[in-house]
């Protein structure tokens, strides 16, 4: 098991056929890196989550090449949900839905609805059209890190995280640092009406506008159980504080315009907020390979993708431990 920086036809193929095989590929999207298992085979799946250390009752997305693929996963599609689909797929948008019978416990996490997503990532779409033509029907992928921990944008960081964890036939594919660096939007379509569960690139005003209705809101609690749903996540080792003034030694991220502080280690100097998310997971990062003890984090203002990275940092700041 290495990180496979060529990914090439041939190597594509090889992961999907490793993926038919019962074996693990860690690959890129546009979002986070994820860490992909035949979503068929339960045997596959419950590698994912004993490597993650991640709960049973918490459910997997189902990556799947196309929206042609949805109905193989879900049932009673709500026409709005349909809408979002064809707007926003291949994207950084995942759909809760009532589950089909193909959709079992060991995905769901015991419960009677499915995350969905078509990532906008060349190398994961060439991946699952590759695992399609062998009979697979989707890749119930989780992003590739501990449980708990701060996402992948790359594949170093994917193999520092839980390359010690893998099989010797299993995969990391190297797609180059993720476009985005936050994860998904998660969006409840479980009922008559969509309900935002997780802020991502995809917003409030563009499902809105999508929707063309003013009925949709962001729950910070949702009864449905679903990726990053936990007050804490998305956590380096480091205590991050919030709208600080950093001391001496600390660790900072914030805009450009943001002036470092002397004797603080500056470790994302992002000039945007689209910068800023991507930037994000690895100034963490890197926060934790210089053994830094406190991150101060000046989050950006904003009500669009500035809500997502403000998610992410209010989680990774939480000190409430839930399980």
């Amino acid at each position: 098991m290495g990180i496979t920086t060529n990914c090439s036809q041939e190597v594509i193929e090889m992961a999907a056929n490793g993926l038919k095989n019962g074996h693990l590929v860690a690959f890129p999207t546009e979002t986070v890196y994820g860490l992909g298992a035949d979503a068929l085979n339960e045997k596959s799946v419950r590698s994912v989550y004993s490597i993650k250390g991640r709960p049973a009752n918490h459910p997997l997305i189902v990556h799947i090449s196309s929206i042609n693929q949805l109905d193989n996963w879900a049932t009673e599609i709500p026409s709005y949900a349909k809408k979002l689909a064809r707007d926003c797929w291949p994207g950084p948008m995942t759909l809760i839905l009532k589950r089909s019978v193909q959709a079992k416990d060991f995905v769901t996490g015991g419960q009677n609805c499915v995350g969905v997503r078509v990532p906008a990532h060349p190398v994961a779409l060439a991946l699952l059209a590759e695992f399609e033509k062998l009979g697979g029907m989707g890749i119930a992928a989780p992003s590739a890190n501990k449980f708990g921990a701060v996402s992948p944008t790359t594949a170093k960081a994917v193999f520092q995280e839980i390359g010690i964890g893998l099989g010797i036939n299993d995969l990391i594919l190297d797609g180059g640092q993720s476009s985005i660096g936050l994860e998904s939007t998660i969006i409840d379509c479980t009922n008559s009406y969509a309900t935002i569960i997780r802020p991502g690139a995809v917003t409030l005003k563009h499902i809105k506008k999508t929707l063309r209705s003013t009925k949709l809101s962001l729950v910070e609690k949702s009864q449905i159980r679903a990726s990053g749903g936990l007050v804490k996540h998305y956590s380096p080792k480091a205590e991050v504080l919030v709208n600080v003034v950093p001391k001496e030694g600390d660790g900072l991220i914030a805009l450009s315009e943001f002036k470092t502080p002397k004797n603080v280690f500056r470790l994302a100097n992002p000039n945007n907020s689209e910068e800023y998310a991507r930037l994000l997971y690895s100034a963490l990062r890197e926060g934790d390979s210089k053994a830094i003890k406190r991150i101060v984090v000046i989050p950006p203002n904003g009500d669009g993708l500035e809500v997502a990275i403000n998610d992410r940092i209010t989680k990774a700041s939480s000190k409430i431990i839930e399980k």
